[in-house]
């Protein structure tokens, strides 16, 4: 399949700042519409590449929202979807013609859901529910009362609301006391104000040394001691382990085994994980979701060029590029209490060096932004394998077991 677009990501949040889905749209350098055939062939690649035979729906609880034009309203990619992960977005004016508004109620009632874009609530109407699923309202702190008034009538039709654009906590705090589901962009990048622990808790502390001892190859006994320290830190463990599989069958009860049984390669890759994930500073849940994923992509965008040899570097590089807004430390200061490799620092600090590119490109991927396809051809990456790397990096994010 030939691409010449690229997948960029949006999360969706609830009112506790989960994710409970992903916006994905194409992104292209040059000043041209994204054609309706291009929208059929995103919904085909998505289903391809997250909806596995074998395996199921990879992305576990999420919704993907995905733009729509009334033509592919019919296209089979759809039947390749499960209807309750996926949502169609429309503009209110194509739902004014006969036609689509029948292939819409028939979308909706095998399951499939249908936001609208671009609609005036007033106008709408109480029959609204039996076509759309979602409304995205254009949300302005101006006056919440008033937005309330309106937004009432939604919530009888049993539409959920998306509000857009929502550029402050302060936005957020108010959608959420309204009801909305807020797409909020680069805001879950900043942090809350006034709510940000800074430096690191004792159970990071803990987990730092322990990738320090991993690195130098420490006996597994001394390992084991300093995991002993934290009952929860050796409760995840255990609990990863066996989850994983790794048991074959049976329980493992010992820190002794399951050090032994997953090996110090593994074993320091889910402390990269826990590090990122053990912050309790005031940040929402999306923003160690996007670590996670960020690292995961970094490490397959550069995996194929670089090779094997650089793909846990690459990892960390791409993890740990959150790590200054999950501590609300500088970056330099995070770097001094943590021993990396030269390549991974540069990257960390100015996207340069061998890993910085590729660190750069999958950050692109979540910010929608216009250098995607300029930072793909730096790297020598065609589309196609980028947009495979990133639903590959959304999917294997949803499987990873660590438990906040």
């Amino acid at each position: 399949m030939h691409q010449t677009n690229f997948i960029v990501r949006e999360p969706l949040l609830d009112p506790k700042q989960r994710v409970i889905g992903y916006e994905l749209s194409w992104k292209h350098d040059e000043a041209q519409p994204i054609t309706g055939a291009a929208l059929e062939a995103l919904v085909g690649f998505v289903a391809e590449n997250v909806n596995d035979a074998e395996r199921g729906w990879l992305l576990r609880d999420k919704i993907l929202f995905l733009d729509a034009v009334p033509p592919m309203l019919s296209t089979d990619a759809l039947y390749h979807m499960p209807p309750e992960r996926t949502v169609l977005t429309l503009k209110a004016a194509d739902m004014a013609d006969p036609d689509t508004l029948a292939a819409v109620r028939g979308l909706r009632a095998g399951g499939v859901g249908i936001s609208v874009r671009d609609g005036d609530i007033k106008h709408l109407g109480r029959n609204l529910g039996m076509s759309a699923s979602y409304i995205e309202v254009r949300f302005s702190g101006a006056d919440v009362g008033a937005q309330a008034r309106m937004y009432a009538a939604v919530k009888q039709a049993a539409v959920r609301m998306v509000g857009r654009p929502v550029t402050t906590w302060g936005d957020f705090d108010a959608c959420a006391a309204l009801g909305l589901d807020a797409f909020v962009g680069k805001l879950h990048l900043t942090p809350r104000p006034g709510m940000v622990v800074k430096g690191m808790n004792p159970a990071q502390q803990i987990i730092l040394q322990l990738m320090q001892m991993v690195q130098q190859n420490e006996d597994v006994p001394k390992i084991e001691s300093v995991l002993k320290r934290d009952p929860a830190l050796s409760y995840k463990l255990l609990r990863f382990i066996n989850s994983a599989g790794f048991g074959a069958g049976r329980d493992i009860q010992s820190l002794k085994q399951a050090i032994g049984l997953l090996g110090y390669a593994p074993l320091y890759r889910w402390l990269v994980l826990l590090l990122a994930t053990a912050s309790k500073s005031g940040y929402s849940p999306v923003l160690m979701e996007t670590a996670v994923v960020r690292g995961r992509l970094t490490e397959l965008l550069g995996g194929k060029n670089l090779g094997k040899a650089h793909c846990e570097n690459l990892f960390v590089a791409g993890m740990f590029s959150l790590l200054d807004r999950l501590l609300g430390l500088p970056m330099k200061e995070v770097l001094e209490t943590i021993q990396l490799p030269d390549e991974v620092v540069q990257a960390l600090l100015t996207r340069s060096g061998v890993y910085g590119p590729y660190l750069a490109l999958a950050e692109a991927c979540e910010l929608n932004s216009n250098l995607v396809a300029s930072l793909a051809r730096s790297v020598t990456i065609p589309p196609l394998e980028v947009n495979k790397a990133h639903l590959s990096a959304l999917a294997w994010a949803q499987s990873v077991a660590v438990e906040q």
